[in-house]
């Protein structure tokens, strides 16, 4: 069936066939619907008028790669910081794993080793870390020894808490309304 993230098919498809663009996907989510987020890496193709390519972003000028970002209609809503997060990224694809983004996890041992390398990643942490753990296990077949444990909460079964358990537009509302109950329960102190 392929990822729906960004519930457009053109730029779904990437992100089904593209790690980088992944990646950059993940990277984007925040502070912006997840839809943009992940629609992002697609229109970044269309501007750069070819596919992604870690060395090629990370050897960059920053201040054209923010221009990139910045153009009508913005790829993130703070479209310089994110362009050199993204720029960040392609270098630490180049420098520790030759640009290609897939053995960030095709190489890891465990779950546990996974876990620690996307973490690692500029714009990343712990807890986007565990959830595209859990996304690459649940919807990609990316299942190294302990990848559930990895994933902490976001790798359990059957659950609605992050991209990890988008399938289609009716997985993506119940996502939203989790989310909308964690910032409820966050503001009443519960």
């Amino acid at each position: 069936m392929g990822l729906m993230l960004s519930q457009q098919p053109e730029a779904d498809a990437l992100l089904d066939r593209d790690p980088l663009a992944l990646l950059i996907g993940m990277l984007l989510d925040q502070q912006v619907p997840l839809e943009h987020a992940f629609t992002s890496p697609y229109v970044l193709t269309q501007r750069l008028g070819r596919d992604l390519d870690a060395r090629e972003i990370a050897d960059f000028a920053p201040e054209e790669l923010g221009a990139i970002f910045a153009r009508t209609p913005a790829l993130h809503r703070f479209p310089g910081s994110m362009a050199k997060r993204v720029q960040a990224l392609c270098r630490v694809l180049v420098d520790s794993y030759d640009g290609d983004a897939a053995a960030v996890w095709t190489t890891a041992r465990d779950g546990a080793e996974l876990r620690k390398r996307l973490a690692a990643l500029p714009g990343f942490g712990a807890q986007k870390a565990q959830i595209l753990v859990a996304l690459l296990g649940k919807q990609l077949g990316v299942t190294p020894a302990g990848w559930q444990e990895a994933a902490g909460i976001y790798g359990e079964p059957g659950s609605y808490r992050s991209v990890a358990d988008i399938i289609d537009a009716e997985s993506l509302a119940e996502v939203r309304q989790y989310k909308k109950q964690q910032k409820a329960a966050a503001k009443t102190g519960g």
